[in-house]
């Protein structure tokens, strides 16, 4: 977790950042349908397709459940079947673990270059379907039995926008020399769980792979000790102090974690979710321009079509459609101390693209539509959020959302400690987990959502600087 770094230190990256954003050509515009090269529209089903069948598609959807107050739509969605890479590559120097980060420029990015794991690459990127250079440090992936995996996990992307997408999140460790191409560095752990405390500075890709790292777990004396002997630096030293003994504690949790997956098991028997592809151009409620396909009641997205040209990637231009949202969102965890060790306020969320009914989310998660002008009632504990005083708010930052589907996304990540009076009790479809809990249902697939994963990922643990 140490941010001292004798190759980069964090101002260095973030100069470099920069640099690479003055030095980087890019181009992205907004186009007509027609404009799109080797796009079409399926004169059979209305389906936005690419001519080679591969990358991806916006199709239809129709849905049927029984959780929400909605339960019966039909939507365009993002169908993406093929399993991409999300890898990052570490190296052990002088005893430090480091990883070796990318900077990247996606065409949604709301501010082009972001931290990207070494490798982020669909199927059809790496196949080189575009037929545009190699993706740079693939072979590592490839070769993955040559190294040591440290984690190698199958995740879901957003379930409200992607159809039971899920990519490889995988982190190796290579004792091999590495060349260090232009555009990449070495940083610790440390440092990039810092500069995911700088708005749209670390992108989601690297953030679901971070967010699965384990870090042990261990007797609730082993963290007082360690704690106790951590200097006091302020509220942001001691919310940290109890993050680390609710991320490695696993004796002090609310609800064990057989308790926690029977609750989920029978969530899941509970609630329904039977999702049928439709043809794009019956999907109701919404409607086709030359420029867009909007939702009437513009409160959900649009799918635009863009011009893209990047000076740094392996195809410098190419046309694609893109997803655009309606407005900003907001993802907040609450924790309140139980037990004498932090709990999560999670829920359980049924989302029409989920590969299994439904996955564990912040306590509030709102990414589409307009949380401001919605009715708090509706929504369980968004009024708490928005309304909690400034001195319980341990994080807030704005977060990009994926830049290669998503054009100029960000949501509002907010972690925010509730005091003795907050409710334990709460509805049927909230819990409380330990962080140690948390990272416990990560090690498996399609149980926390990409929203959890990203506020999980950028939780700072106290820790003891050398010297």
């Amino acid at each position: 977790m140490t941010e001292q770094n004798p190759f980069n230190s964090t101002a260095d990256i973030l100069s470099w950042l920069r640099e690479r954003n003055n030095e980087v050509q890019v181009t992205i515009r907004k186009i007509r349908f027609s404009e799109l090269k080797q796009w079409h529209f399926a004169p059979d089903t209305g389906n936005l397709v690419h001519d080679s069948g591969k990358f991806f598609s916006i199709e239809g959807i129709h849905v049927k459940t029984n959780w929400g107050a909605v339960n019966e739509w039909t939507q365009p969605i993002i169908n993406q079947p093929e399993i991409g890479y999300l890898g990052i590559i570490t190296k052990i120097f002088d005893g430090v673990l480091y990883f070796l980060m990318q900077a990247k420029v996606e065409p949604g990015n709301i501010n082009n270059v972001q931290i990207s794991p070494t490798l982020q690459a669909t199927k059809s990127n790496y196949t080189q379907v575009h037929k545009g250079g190699k993706s740079l440090y693939l072979e590592y992936f490839i070769n993955q039995s040559e190294h040591t995996v440290l984690l190698d996990q199958l995740q879901s992307e957003q379930g409200a926008r992607f159809l039971k997408k899920r990519n490889r999140n995988i982190i190796l460790h290579v004792e091999d020399e590495i060349p260090v191409h232009d555009d990449f560095c070495w940083m610790t752990l440390g440092q990039i769980k810092k500069l995911i405390h700088t708005d749209n500075t670390v992108n989601m890709d690297t953030r679901t792979v971070i967010s699965g790292i384990s870090y042990g777990n261990f007797q609730s004396d082993v963290a007082d000790f360690y704690n106790s002997v951590s200097p006091d630096t302020g509220k942001e030293n001691t919310f940290s102090k109890g993050l680390l003994k609710s991320l490695i504690d696993c004796e002090n949790s609310l609800y064990s974690f057989d308790d926690i997956l029977s609750w989920l098991t029978q969530l899941k028997c509970e609630y329904e979710l039977v999702t049928d592809h439709v043809p794009l151009k019956y999907v109701t409620g919404w409607s086709r321009n030359d420029y867009e396909i909007y939702d009437e009641v513009q409160k959900y997205f649009k799918v635009i079509a863009v011009d893209v040209g990047i000076s740094s990637r392996e195809v410098q231009q190419w046309t694609q459609p893109l997803i655009e949202p309606a407005q900003e969102g907001i993802c907040a965890f609450i924790v309140k101390e139980i037990n004498g060790i932090y709990h999560f306020l999670i829920q359980a969320k049924v989302e029409c693209g989920n590969m299994d009914i439904l996955e564990i989310a912040p306590t509030v998660q709102c990414m589409t539509g307009n949380y401001k002008n919605t009715s708090k009632g509706n929504l369980p504990f968004l009024e708490y959020v928005l309304t909690c005083s400034p001195d319980q708010v341990c994080y807030s930052c704005y977060q990009s959302e994926e830049g290669g589907r998503f054009y100029q996304e960000q949501n509002k990540n907010v972690v925010i400690e509730a005091g003795n009076s907050f409710p334990v009790d709460i509805p049927n479809n909230y819990n409380w987990l330990t962080l140690n809990q948390l990272l416990a249902f990560l090690k498996f697939n399609n149980f926390l959502n990409i929203q959890a994963r990203s506020l999980v990922s950028s939780l700072i643990f106290c820790t003891h600087e050398p010297g």
